[in-house]
């Protein structure tokens, strides 16, 4: 299968060994990844700031970057999440139909990483290997927007060597929430210690998610409270061939 990868902005900026991650398991399991160049920003930023003509603008490009791909995959629960959710309602709050109705056709064909897997693949072995105890966090819009709940966490259940442990309150928010963050940090923070606290708690080595964005968030306030948990997206586990150590 011929598989489109939208990198997302904040992979391609901050975190590019998760989209090459992707690339690594697609490739393995024996399909072919192709990278669109010409692609840009999804328009998440301007629909969640209320800029609905501005991003559907970006909207329109995705859709005719993408034209010709059957498959459009990425490691962003967020964007495509924006894709599916935001695209065609924000066209129709504004009174154009047609292009609502050619937003809907590029939303049918745009997965999240682990929900192609799971859900289009039907794979749940990707012939991983991650010898660590390992927390999930489900992030709001892998959860509520593209209900992706046991799809991720049996990829990880199915990763050789690897401890999957639950997380107390697993699907509250950690107060990141793009604009959320920025308009209400002191809330954002207090949020992100708390849901922190709770990860800490299950004694994991690592946390994982499928949105760098949250993952970042998270991950500061780790750092600043000096813990050693380390950050990684469900990709990059899902891309390990670490060996087990022998004793």
């Amino acid at each position: 299968m011929k598989v489109a990868l939208f990198i997302t902005c904040v992979n391609d900026g901050l975190f590019p060994n998760t989209p090459r991650a992707v690339v690594e398991v697609l490739e393995r399991l024996g399909h072919e990844v192709v990278f669109p160049t010409d692609q840009t920003c999804c328009g998440q930023l301007h629909l969640n700031a209320g800029y609905r003509q501005e991003g559907l603008h970006l909207a329109q490009r995705f859709r005719q970057v993408f034209s010709d791909y059957d498959v459009i995959v990425s490691p962003s629960a967020s964007c495509v999440g924006t894709v599916r959710d935001l695209y065609a309602t924000s066209a129709r709050s504004l009174g154009d139909a047609a292009l609502a109705e050619e937003l809907e056709e590029v939303a049918k064909r745009t997965y999240e990483f682990s929900e192609f897997l799971t859900d289009v693949l039907k794979v749940t072995d990707v012939g991983a290997s991650f010898p660590h105890t390992v927390a999930y966090h489900p992030t709001c819009h892998s959860l509520r927007v593209l209900g992706l709940d046991e799809a991720p966490k049996e990829l990880l259940r199915h990763v050789h060597g690897l401890t999957l442990l639950p997380i107390r309150d697993e699907d509250e928010c950690c107060g990141f929430g793009g604009m959320f963050s920025i308009k209400n940090s002191d809330t954002s923070v207090a949020m992100g210690r708390d849901k922190l606290s709770r990860i800490r708690a299950t004694g994991a080595e690592v946390l994982c998610a499928l949105d760098n964005s949250c993952l970042t968030h998270i991950g500061g306030l780790s750092s600043r409270a000096h813990s050693s948990l380390k950050i990684m997206h469900v990709a990059e586990i899902l891309a390990s061939r670490e060996e087990l150590t022998r004793v």
